[in-house]
């Protein structure tokens, strides 16, 4: 046989070999492509750009299209044509799903310059929470283990809404409070005396446990609890739609008018707000139904599960073990969620770690979001805030203030995690290091907050801490060495001085002295204490707003860094009634006796519908008002406060606060 012969059949053979492997290999990856999802647009749909159909029409060309479509976009930003960008981000999204930056691009373009292109709140929260939605509900969808996608989404919620650089950052916060406070509901309250990080932390663990441990289909919650399956056959029927973000909308607006007593007179004075229609009517008789009691609490953590998993792409469970090693999380807070996301990026992204990327910058940069929102969480963990008032199409009172409990955590997670993460970004030989800089002004701070709250005990501690740490700078500012050779109060004063004008300062030192001031002072009956923190506390206020106090156009009546309400009287009051019917009975009795009369009008009302219940179930002979007297002049100041609380409601500024 000839040379050329045996060389065709040999290419014959190879030929019928490849194509039979060839069938039987594209049969087995477009089985794999479609259990995983991973195919592309391969038709266009109505509505689509045209782009799309374009970029599907050139088949292997479709890259080099999705190439020339990312230039005119990027063009299109830099021209400011926002609308034209997203138009071209959105078909590039739909032929590339799994192009990771293209989902930042858009996002970032929603939340950042369209945002601000707005004249109003509304508007402005309308594109940020649309950016969001965008990266969280569809671009982690398509490329769930991206760590970039997750950096920049924990961003938004840190800088973008828990920041103060946006005009309408105050809006952002009031509106993400109100929505994670239907998605979860009411977060426990703790006993102000209760000293046990861990036992706040559990009491916050085991309000996420029902919603972990809750049947995932509607099955399985009807198999364990009929009573639940029955609720949502009837909310299905009555409402013509399946139990979801809806139920738990209305579900907290009727817990919080329940909780206050305020049910009846809500239906009558608020009825246009709450929206009282057949669809409001049915809720209600779901809900009032004696037969139905047995089965709300299930079928709630029910349907939190599906919301988290179904509408926001979270996993209660990651929630739980976050809450169990790092502390009493508030979802309804920004740091919250940019935890989250940064910190499930940064873990996700550990996965998947080879010689090629183990430098790579996006390492260190997504464990800086995350641990710059556990100090965030810090700094405003705990939140009081009127749920209500928002829902009533008020601003709403909504005040944060530091939650010590981060503390620990912050440190925990940079000597455990991120450091070791960040490889040559934060190795010992460099003279300076942006996460022992952070990790240093974060002790500061701790010093100052527990020397201003009157526990020195711990600010000696602290202090100690910022000492001697062995992960210091090298390089530092040259009077390091003499601020820290300073007696601890005298280190306070001068760190206090050069910050006052910052909001976190601020909030923290506001807070911390009052207080110090009703408790070292008022509970222990020191006078002495409580006017020397209490006028600290006016001091560090008045200078703070002649410094910060700006008018704006897109913040409504709320000022960029207005982290404390401009009346100081009415931040010390909602402060004091918040601190006294958090502690036990005998206790809020004696603060309450200790306080002067303008304080004890703010906490009236609260302490004696808090504690009536109480002191009954303790067989309290005594009546109500015998424990807590009306301090005189009730009546004029419940008057002129609804009075302002309604000028502040039709400028769109705060309302009385519940937490």
């Amino acid at each position: 046989m000839r040379t050329n012969t045996k060389i065709c059949i040999i290419a014959t053979l190879v030929l019928l070999l490849s194509l039979s492997s060839a069938g039987v290999f594209s049969v087995a990856l477009a089985a794999s492509v479609g259990r995983h999802g991973l195919s592309y647009t391969d038709r266009a749909e109505d509505g689509d750009p045209p782009q799309v159909a374009l970029g599907i029409a050139m088949g292997a060309f479709r890259g080099i299209f999705v190439n020339y479509l990312w230039i005119r976009a990027t063009q299109a930003k830099e021209d400011g044509r926002y609308f034209e960008a997203i138009e071209l981000a959105d078909a590039i999204t739909q032929l590339q799903p799994r192009f990771p930056r293209v989902w930042v691009f858009h996002a970032w373009n929603m939340a950042y310059n369209i945002s601000v292109t707005t004249q109003t709140p509304e508007e402005r929260w309308h594109w940020v929470n649309a950016g969001i939605q965008l990266m969280r509900d569809q671009g982690l969808r398509a490329n769930p283990n991206d760590m970039l996608m997750h950096k920049e989404l924990g961003w938004i919620f840190l800088h973008k809404i828990g920041g103060y650089t946006d005009d309408s950052n105050q809006y952002y916060k009031r509106q993400l409070a109100r929505e994670w406070q239907e998605v979860l509901g009411q977060p426990p309250e703790f006993d102000y005396s209760t000293q046990s990080r861990e036992k706040r932390k559990q009491l916050f663990v085991d309000w996420l446990r029902p919603i972990v441990d809750a049947p995932e289909t509607l099955a399985g919650l009807r198999e364990r609890n009929p009573a639940a399956a029955r609720i949502a056959d009837q909310y299905a029927a009555r409402l013509g739609i399946p139990p979801g973000k809806d139920l738990l909308s209305r579900a907290a607006l009727l817990d919080a008018l329940e909780r206050h007593g305020q049910l009846e007179a809500a239906i009558s004075e608020f009825s246009q707000v709450a929206s009282m229609g057949p669809n409001w009517r049915a809720f209600r008789e779901i809900w009032e139904d004696p037969a139905n009691a047995a089965g709300w609490d299930d079928l709630l953590a029910h349907v939190r599960r599906r919301v988290l998993i179904d509408d926001y792409n979270m996993d209660p469970l990651v929630m739980l073990r976050l809450t169990e090693n790092f502390g009493a999380i508030d979802w309804r807070l920004p740091g919250a969620h940019g935890f989250y996301w940064a910190y499930s990026g940064a873990r996700k992204g550990q996965m998947e770690v080879d010689e090629r990327n183990s430098a790579a910058f996006d390492f260190v940069n997504t464990y800086r979001v995350a641990v710059q929102s556990l100090q965030d969480l810090w700094r405003f963990g705990t939140l009081y805030f009127n749920y209500l008032d928002v829902v009533r199409g008020g601003a709403g009172y909504y005040q944060a203030v530091p939650n010590p409990d981060f503390l620990e955590s912050y440190g925990n997670i940079l000597e455990a995690e991120a450091i070791d993460a960040a490889g040559i970004f934060e190795s010992e030989r460099r003279v300076y290091r942006p996460y022992a800089a952070g990790y240093e002004n974060l002790m500061e701070d701790a010093v100052t907050f527990y020397y201003r709250r009157g526990n020195l005990d711990a600010a000696e501690r602290w202090y100690e801490r910022l000492r001697t740490w062995e992960g210091a700078n090298a390089h530092a500012p040259a009077d390091r060495i003499e601020r820290l050779s300073l007696p601890v109060d005298e280190f306070v004063q001068a760190n206090v001085q050069d910050r006052q004008d910052s909001p976190t300062v601020v909030v923290q030192e506001v807070f911390a002295s009052l207080q110090s001031a009703y408790i070292q002072g008022l509970l222990f009956g020191d006078e002495q204490v409580f006017r020397g923190m209490f006028d600290f506390a006016i001091a560090q206020h008045r200078y703070y707003h002649s410094a910060q106090f700006r008018e704006i156009v897109a913040g409504g009546n709320t000022t960029r860094t207005e982290y404390l309400d401009r009346d100081f009287r009415f931040v010390a009051g909602m402060m004091f009634a918040q601190i006294a019917i958090q502690l036990p009975p005998e206790e809020a009795e004696l603060i309450y006796f200790n306080a002067p009369d303008d304080l004890k009008r703010y906490a009236y009302v609260a302490l004696t519908e808090r504690y009536q219940r109480i002191l009954e179930q303790t067989g309290e002979t005594r009546p109500i008002d015998e424990i807590f007297p009306p301090p005189p002049g009730m009546d004029e100041f419940r008057q002129q406060l609804l009075e302002k609380l309604r000028e502040r409601g039709d400028q769109g500024i705060e309302g009385i606060q519940e937490k």
